[in-house]
């Protein structure tokens, strides 16, 4: 990724399409645990800046959202008549006549990857995968391993192999919310989510919460084999990963870390079964991120987040009275499931 950057900035210096930052490993992958070590996708969330002439205004979705907020990204074009901007031989979008532009520079973003004048989702991704594969062969790893394009609408996604072993990588782009570390980003929350939203997304800062662990916690702390177990054991349930690790990060917040080490394993198994039960019954599980005023002071969140009242998770429950009862029996069958398997019962 790193050697990707590098050729994207080469590539884009001069061009009127977004700038690439350096990418951001995010998920399980880059968190220290998956659900699932044989099928691991290596998620990278690649910031973008507005080009020359160009900036980038977040706008909120007014509709109400369950499990987040999505944004708009408007892009508007900005004057560029200053002298030290003219040196550079680049005509001012706003001040100059059309012909002159059509004849002379390359098209605004706003004709390029934009609907009615909002950054689109999907003719961003569909840029990504031109550039991901047009940059490709000058990459170093190009003369050992093969690249491989997967289908993808609002992300791009690949897979690199050289006969022994493969890599699954899904680059997201997104804008972040001024310095924090929130971004608004491609990757979709809903089956069915319009080209012209930005979900915002969490995962930067989720990721620096364990990386914040990872170094307070001691070298034999298992908080992340433990998280490891329940997900897999979910395998099959309707719970999310997603709650499961959302529970793991709240007990993390509130237990010491010096109660993660190998003698605490079976207890802290019991702590998070326990606090699933209590979830399920509550028919609420609150957003880690959102809303949360414990924090570590490393995480950087925007006002408006960091007062909101947290998204509950567990909705549905609350909703729907089948789901509850669904979800009820199945945090039964878990528990079988859980006592078998670590305490020997029958």
């Amino acid at each position: 990724m790193d050697d990707y950057a590098f050729y994207f900035g080469h590539v884009l210096s001069n061009s009127f399409y977004p700038g690439l930052q350096r990418a951001i490993g995010v998920g399980s992958a880059f968190e220290g645990w998956s659900p699932r070590e044989e099928d691991v996708v290596y998620q990278v969330l690649i910031p973008m800046t507005p080009p020359r002439g160009h900036s980038f205004h977040l706008e909120l979705d007014s509709t109400e959202q369950r499990q987040g907020r999505n944004f708009r990204v408007r892009v508007q074009l900005e004057c560029t008549c200053r002298e030290e901007q003219q040196a550079e031989n680049m005509l001012c979008f706003l001040h100059h006549p059309e012909e002159e532009l059509r004849s002379n520079q390359d098209p605004s973003l706003l004709h390029t990857l934009c609907t009615d004048s909002y950054l689109d989702v999907q003719k961003t991704a569909r840029w990504f995968y031109q550039l991901v594969r047009a940059i490709w062969p000058a990459l170093p790893q190009s003369h050992n391993w093969h690249l491989k394009l997967l289908p993808s609408r609002r992300s791009c996604q690949f897979q690199v192999s050289n006969g022994r072993e493969s890599f699954r990588i899904e680059m997201l782009f997104g804008v972040r919310r001024g310095d924090s570390d929130i971004f608004v980003s491609s990757q979709p929350r809903e089956a069915h989510t319009q080209s012209t939203a930005w979900p915002e997304t969490y995962a930067v800062a989720e990721m620096k919460f364990f990386k914040h662990i990872a170094k307070q916690a001691p070298h034999d702390s298992l908080h992340l084999k433990c998280l490891q177990f329940f997900t897999r054991l979910l395998l099959g349930f309707s719970f999310s990963t997603y709650s499961m690790k959302t529970i793991v990060m709240h007990l993390l917040n509130v237990v010491p870390l010096s109660q993660w080490r190998r003698r605490d394993f079976l207890q802290r198994l019991l702590d998070i079964s326990d606090g699933l039960r209590l979830f399920v019954l509550a028919k609420r599980l609150d957003h880690f991120i959102v809303g949360n005023q414990r924090l570590p002071r490393v995480i950087r969140l925007p006002p408006d987040v960091q007062r909101a009242q947290p998204y509950n998770l567990f909705h549905h429950l609350a909703e729907e009275p089948s789901a509850h009862t669904q979800a009820i029996n199945e945090y039964l069958v878990l528990q079988k499931w859980f006592k078998r398997i670590i305490l020997g019962e029958q």
